[in-house]
């Protein structure tokens, strides 16, 4: 099973939250900060959303930073994906 979007939207695999600071600090699970970075899984056709033309500008693939309360998170064959809107993603990751 996988999952198709429509539209203008774009499925995220969000990517594991760091464990340690930059100088060496252990984090638990309960303090790390959810992170906004994830991969790009599979990406709509775009087309024509709210009477606009949409192309979208992202691929299958890249790492992107998206905004931080965007989103439908879904659960799919013990795997975690969220489903966003090509403008709720702010940048891509190179």
């Amino acid at each position: 099973m996988k999952l198709v979007p429509l539209a203008d939207r774009v499925v995220l695999k969000q990517l594991e939250a760091e464990e340690t600071t930059k100088s060496g600090i252990i984090l638990a699970s309960k303090s790390q900060e959810k992170p906004q970075e994830a991969e790009v899984v599979a990406v709509g056709p775009g087309g024509v959303v709210d009477g606009k033309e949409v192309t979208m500008q992202v691929t299958v693939g890249q790492k992107v930073i998206y905004s931080k309360y965007a989103g439908t998170e879904v659960k799919l064959e013990e795997e975690e994906y969220i489903i966003v809107k090509q403008n709720d993603i702010l940048a891509v990751v190179e």
